[in-house]
């Protein structure tokens, strides 16, 4: 589904953002109304990663914080670390480097200096492990700093008060 942002007042702009993010959740295909488990994601980080709807959720809520990179920096090192053949891996290693960890990077993450060298040293031969220790950098953050306002903002209050009508067990 094509989604379209209506932008005026910053109210607008998040309430069209909040409509938005129900509808791509919406739109994706599951056995199920995805929004059901949205109760659940305040149990925890892991619940919500878990669910393929919480993560859409949440990172557009991250995009609202300008700090959309960390939980695509996660996503594709859990994608990562599913790889099995070693052009891939080492593909996909460059490609989350370049993106992600190196210094100036389009997305940079912000792990401390030290992981980032240990990284850099070891990319031109990474293994499933390489990026594991910036991987728990960025989830600490995550649930420690961006989970506690994900839980408060708007767009997770909304999706909290849809119509009950969308609750209804298939």
């Amino acid at each position: 589904c094509t989604i379209k942002y209506q932008f005026g007042s910053t109210g607008t702009i998040l309430r069209e953002r909040t409509k938005a993010t129900v509808m791509a959740i919406k739109c994706c295909c599951f056995p199920r109304d995805p929004l059901e488990e949205v109760s659940v994601w305040s149990e925890s980080v892991d619940k919500l990663l878990e669910c393929k709807s919480g993560q859409i959720a949440f990172r557009e809520f991250l995009k609202t914080e300008y700090s959309e990179e960390n939980i695509l920096f996660w996503l594709a090192c859990e994608e990562y670390k599913k790889i099995k053949s070693t052009p891939k891996m080492v593909s996909t290693a460059n490609q989350i480097y370049t993106e992600y960890v190196q210094v100036e990077a389009p997305r940079q993450i912000n792990i401390d200096c030290g992981t980032r060298e240990y990284i850099t040293q070891h990319i031109s031969e990474p293994n499933i492990n390489s990026f594991d220790n910036a991987q728990k950098i960025i989830y600490g953050l995550l649930a420690r700093d961006c989970y506690p306002r994900f839980l408060k903002s708007e767009i997770y209050q909304a999706i909290l008060r849809r119509p009950q009508k969308t609750i209804k067990k298939r």
